[in-house]
């Protein structure tokens, strides 16, 4: 059977493994932020959501760890923290400002009106289809 070895880490060594953790969140938010190319491709992919993902965790360990970190953790994770929302801002614009140059204008449709109703669950309105066909739709309540 394993033995369980316990063995003191001194503040520093703490440190040092919570800065390389900081980093590597930090890498690979970097990465599927497209501000470092694939190794095999040499391609930079842009992931919004998995770097959501990664900042948000982030924010987390920063609200968590709140009160219990030195100034040096503190500044690091605050800094880094940052630099990636920063950085999501920046991709998030480029990719939508090449997403609208890409697809075409579409003109925007008109929504139907909604019907009001006094039990909104059990309401069915009436819509004019675009034949000029009624169309009774059931809402319950959304």
């Amino acid at each position: 059977m394993a033995e369980y070895q316990n063995t003191t880490v001194s503040s520093g060594e703490m440190t040092q493994r919570f800065i390389e953790f900081v980093m590597m969140q930090a890498q690979n938010a970097a990465f599927v932020l497209g501000q470092i190319p694939h190794p095999q491709t040499g391609k930079a992919d842009v992931n919004l959501e998995m770097a959501q993902l990664l900042i948000d965790q982030l924010v987390m360990i920063q609200e968590k760890t709140k009160g219990n970190l030195n100034s040096d953790e503190s500044r690091i994770l605050a800094q880094t923290v940052s630099n990636l929302q920063m950085l999501f801002v920046e991709a998030a614009q480029e990719k939508s400002s090449t997403a609208a140059e890409t697809r075409p204008v579409e003109p925007q449709k008109a929504e139907p009106p909604k019907a009001e109703s006094r039990q909104p669950e059990q309401a069915a309105s009436e819509q004019t289809d675009a034949d000029g066909k009624k169309k009774f739709v059931k809402s319950y309540g959304s």
